[in-house]
């Protein structure tokens, strides 16, 4: 019995602290967005696409704060390859992505950063080199996010595995051009290609959310 309510107690400290962090960020998010829109006095295409950076930063967040993530130990040949399986599960993630890809020069090439609405922005670049880089905070923090959950569900369990694998999916570049090439090519039809590409952030970001879940569900087993 007495177990069993300090495992209850456990689970409502950790509700109660995921629930002031999400309102904590909510908050902050909201004050970047009202400052921007009033400083740019840029105009809101849609509502969802300011949510979407949003969804997938807190996301995985609260995910990360709510899982018990083991330190690297040298002793502990598990742990050490959960590291590599999870940095090469980030990279995969940045590329598909489309984060991180191959240039068309050499060397390191030249930086920018460019203004944009808080969570698709700031935005950095770095092109003209051996490598081509386009980050996009909300997506690194969403990837960090999946990478991480994948270490600490590997970590614990190799069946985490498959929940990770699931991560492979949630780019929003790849599954909109997949889509919109496949729907492009049976319509034959440009109007039905551009709805495909709008609706993959819909896509991507469900998708996002149930990698999150499933990793977080490894995590904590």
């Amino acid at each position: 019995m007495a177990t069993s309510r300090g495992r209850t107690d456990a689970q409502f400290e950790t509700a109660l602290r995921a629930a002031r962090l999400l309102v904590g960020l909510a908050v902050a998010e909201a004050a970047l967005v009202v400052a921007y829109l009033g400083v740019a006095d840029a105009g809101v295409v849609s509502a969802r696409y300011l949510a979407y950076p949003f969804v997938w930063t807190n996301a995985a967040v609260l995910a990360v704060a709510t899982v018990r993530v083991p330190r690297p130990d040298r002793a502990d040949p598990r742990t050490l390859g959960a590291v590599l399986a999870a940095v090469g599960y980030l990279l995969a993630l940045c590329w598909a992505g489309g984060l991180v890809g191959t240039g068309t020069g050499s060397g390191l090439g030249s930086v920018g950063v460019f203004a944009a609405v808080p969570g698709w922005g700031p935005l950095a670049t770095v092109s003209g080199g051996a490598v081509h880089l386009t980050l996009v905070p909300f997506k690194l923090v969403g990837y960090a996010g999946l990478a991480v959950l994948a270490y600490a569900a590997l970590a614990r369990a190799s069946r985490g595995l498959l929940g990770g694998a699931l991560g492979l999916v949630t780019c929003v570049s790849c599954t909109g051009s997949v889509l919109g090439a496949l729907l492009a090519g049976v319509g034959g039809s440009s109007a039905v290609a551009s709805a495909a590409q709008t609706g993959s952030y819909d896509l991507s970001t469900a998708v996002f959310l149930f990698a999150v879940a499933a990793l977080w569900v490894g995590a904590r087993r």
